[in-house]
């Protein structure tokens, strides 16, 4: 009687099957084939009278193709397991810094995927808020040293807070009917903005 594996042993095994640097190739490539096959079921329901044609060639496509697949299906899966045991060996070889940004980037791939955009863009921006507006009220100061500069300003300050208003109102009163769309459409903070630059 063959002794059963060890939990151990079993986790031995998955770690060897995951990849560690290219998962998200086969990440994407799982999504490209599944809507690829959404694609062309859709497309051969409403081949209409093409419909007999499109079964016989689909087929006649099985009859030659099955063969080849069954003895190459492992192949794509295999050869990316092997560049991603070449990315690990190249590892040891890549400065500190360029893995510090590729962890990085790692990272945000799996919070994304985690929590979603919508909650990894919140993040985010109240993370780097700050600094945007100190880089804008930065450049608003340098573009005011400028020449004519301020009275273009004040000619089309009016109107650009105007616009801003108007499109706050449209969101708004399209949040209140209901529209889906406009709960991805951030509101413009109109009194934030005067009160960063009123400082001014």
């Amino acid at each position: 009687m063959a002794a059963e594996p060890q939990p151990q042993q079993i986790d031995e095994r998955k770690e060897e099957q995951e990849l560690k640097y290219l998962e998200f190739v086969q990440f994407a490539t799982l999504q490209a084939l599944m809507r690829c096959a959404i694609l062309y079921s859709y497309a051969k329901e409403r081949a209409g009278p093409l419909k007999p044609g499109v079964n016989t060639v689909e087929d006649a496509v099985k009859t030659v193709v099955a063969p080849v697949y069954d003895r190459f299906h492992l192949v794509p899966g295999e050869l990316l397991k092997y560049a991603d045991r070449k990315v690990g060996e190249l590892d040891r070889h890549v400065p500190s810094n360029v893995k510090k940004v590729s962890s990085q980037a790692r990272s945000v791939v799996s919070e994304v995927r985690r929590d979603g955009v919508s909650t990894f863009a919140k993040t985010v921006y109240s993370k780097y808020e700050p600094t945007a507006e100190q880089c804008a009220v930065s450049a608003w100061r340098k573009l005011n040293q400028l020449p004519l500069f301020p009275q273009v300003a004040n000619a089309v300050l009016p109107k650009a807070a105007y616009c801003t208003e108007k499109y706050n109102e449209v969101i708004v009163s399209s949040a209140e009917k209901g529209y889906r769309v406009s709960a991805y459409l951030p509101l413009v903070p109109t009194e934030k903005i005067a009160k960063v630059f009123s400082g001014n």
